[in-house]
């Protein structure tokens, strides 16, 4: 009962005070002189219709553009986990009119496996890490493995035969991947797929894979795969009977996707106050609640600040097993 009130009440608050934020936030746009939006606003998606990205960046821009009475528009522009549509934003006008629905691969992940045409930290702002979301690491029913124990032993095993499949390089799966093969001692062939791809594991073709956790639940639940560990650093709630990776031998073992949003740098403040306060109601909705969890999404909702030091903080971690892995592609 306590546990349940004290959720409420911070329901509760986070609701009052992102109110409080989207009044103040109104009155300094009008007050600088600055009338937006006064026309259609794009969210730019690095990755295609369907994705997780894509699906989660939808009901964020419906509920914009219900609250400022203009059309919020997402434009897919996939390709490179979501750096070409980061590239695309980071050299736009900076006059709120492009912003970014981010996921972490291309600000986080990217920079050090590659060298890339923008800067994360200089030239996109920081406005609100929304949500984030677990993967799952499952198997092809045929293989012979119900842990990641017994994956490690398989793979040791019968080295050289195991692959396992992403939605694409440099993606927090395909780090997630590298990862585990380095910290247990194995190697599998990584086999990087546009999107949620999981025909191959289904097929038995892969006999590995790591795919959200939104994407790989529903065929978990229905039998049709077998999940072995979740990459978070506890259990999911909306699936407590799955174990983490992390408390299987493998401690701290973290990889999650987080999306959030971003916009050109130099985008005036007001305008990047006024959507961060909007994003914010928008995450403290007990409605879209719901709904997140059903996506088995997990409410951030932080400020630009946080949002800002954990790019800065993520980029040395990821750097790390990039390098270690050898996974820096060079020109």
């Amino acid at each position: 009962m306590n546990l349940l009130l004290s959720r409420r009440r911070l329901t509760a608050g986070c609701a009052a005070m992102a109110g409080v934020a989207a009044a103040v936030s109104t009155r300094q746009v009008e007050a600088q002189g600055v009338a937006w939006p006064t026309r259609a606003v794009r969210i730019v998606v690095g990755f295609t219709a369907g994705s997780a990205t894509d699906v989660t960046a939808r009901l964020f821009a419906q509920k914009f553009s219900e609250a400022w009475g203009q059309p919020v528009v997402v434009e897919n522009i996939p390709g490179n986990s979501g750096a070409i549509g980061a590239d695309r934003v980071a050299k736009a006008a900076p006059d709120g009119y492009t912003l970014m629905w981010a996921g972490n691969a291309a600000v986080t992940i990217l920079p050090s496996l590659q060298d890339l045409p923008f800067d994360p930290l200089k030239d996109l702002e920081s406005i609100c890490m929304t949500l984030s979301m677990a993967s799952l690491l499952f198997v092809n029913n045929n293989l012979p493995v119900r842990s990641v124990a017994e994956l490690v032993a398989h793979a040791k095993a019968n080295p050289g035969k195991l692959s396992y499949g992403t939605p694409g390089t440099g993606t927090p799966q395909h780090i997630a991947g590298e990862m585990l093969c380095r910290r247990a001692g194995i190697r599998m062939e990584h086999i990087p797929y546009r999107g949620a791809n999981m025909a191959d594991v289904l097929s038995g073709v892969v006999p590995v894979g790591i795919q959200n956790a939104g994407a790989a639940m529903p065929l978990v639940r229905e039998g049709r795969l077998r999940c072995i560990g979740v990459t978070s650093l506890t259990r999911s709630a909306s699936a407590p009977d799955l174990p983490t990776v992390a408390e299987q031998g493998f401690p701290d073992f973290e990889a999650v996707s987080w999306f959030g949003l971003m916009a050109p740098a130099g985008t005036p403040q007001p305008i990047l106050a006024k959507v961060y306060a909007e994003a914010v109601k928008v995450t403290a909705d007990e409605e879209m609640r719901k709904k997140f969890a059903t996506l088995n999404l997990d409410v951030v909702g932080s400020t630009p600040e946080e949002m800002r030091a954990t790019i800065a903080r993520d980029i040395p971690k990821w750097a790390r097993v990039i390098e270690e892995a050898g996974l820096r592609q060079r020109r």
